[in-house]
Parts: C-alpha cells; structure tokens; sequence
C-alpha cells in the first residue's frame, strides 16, 4: 500500500489544508491519504481549539473522500507526538510498501530539529506543500504540491476571516467565535 500522511496542528483547519490534501491526492500516486491532526504540536506549548473539536471538523471538511481517512492517533495519547512515532503506527497499521510526508514549507525549514529526523527521513518521503511567494531554494531534490493560498492557521487565530474557512464547517467556527468572544 502506498500511504501519504499529513499531520499538522489544523488549529483552524482551513482552505489551504483542503487545497493541500485536494492537490496530493491528484499528484501523488498513493491508495490512502490518512490526516493526523496533533493534539499537541512538540514544537509548540498550547493549542486554540481542543484537540477533539478539531479532529470533528477535520472529518467534516474530508468526510466525502473515500480515499481520505482522519487519524485520532496522537489526540489519544492526550500529549505532544512526535512524527516517527505516528508513521511507524501508520506503516504497522496498513503495512505501507511507500510512505509520504506531507509538511507545509514553514516547517520544512526546521526538519533538523524534529525528532530522529534521520531515522524518519530513511522511513519517508518528504512531499513540501509550498504556499505562493514562499520561495526557498533548499525545496530543489523535494516532491512539491503548489497550493495557491496565502494563509496559515497562525493568521486566522489572530483574525478569523470565514472567507478561509471551508464551507462545510463555517458554521461550526461562527458558533466556537460566538461563544469564545
């Protein structure tokens, strides 16, 4: 079975994301893309929506893509995961031959400080979705997915604008703004 994984923080899941998964299932040659949202980023010290809020809108947003699954497998550990542990559970799990690594080109510029990166990079390949004007040279050698959006979840907890949001759970974030302000 040939897996990609894409994990991150989707502290909003927002239409970049969409774009990103939309963008690797069409490029890449894979049977399964399994989403993995953190509940805790290693490299971060809190989160804005709780882990298991996110994990719902996440299955909201991908819930019509039959080759997409939602992976619950770092919420549960109730603590900070590193990326080696969550793709040899998902390798084990679906006895993957090929394994990609989604990661978003801001992270990219710190994969020396993950985990066993070394260890990791010889299990994957690293696949860097690139946002537009985000040029960095060291991305030549790299599988890329273009994603033509100009946002990050860092942006949208400051100010949410809907316009990001993805349709099927704008509703949701409108509600969490209501009672959150």
């Amino acid at each position: 079975m040939q897996l990609a994984i894409f994990g991150g923080s989707f502290d909003p899941v927002h239409i970049g994301h969409e774009a990103i998964v939309h963008n690797a299932l069409n490029k890449l040659d894979i049977d399964k893309l399994v989403v993995v949202p953190t509940y805790l980023n290693p490299f971060k010290n809190s989160f804005h929506l709780e882990p298991n809020l996110r994990y719902e809108l996440l299955k909201k947003v991908f819930d019509n893509l039959e080759k997409v699954e939602i992976c619950d497998y770092e919420i549960k550990q109730a603590k900070p995961v590193y990326s080696i542990q969550t793709v040899k559970y998902l390798k084990n799990l679906y006895n993957a031959s090929k394994i990609y690594l989604i990661i978003g080109a801001d992270n990219f510029e710190n994969l020396h400080k993950w985990y066993k990166i070394d260890e990791l990079d010889s299990l994957v390949e690293f696949v860097i979705a690139s946002r537009d004007g985000y040029v960095n040279k060291q991305l030549q050698g790299f599988k890329t997915l273009k994603v033509d959006i100009d946002i990050s979840s860092s942006q949208l907890r400051n100010e949410i604008d809907l316009n990001f949001i993805p349709i099927k759970i704008k509703e949701d974030i409108k509600n969490f703004k209501k009672v959150n302000s």
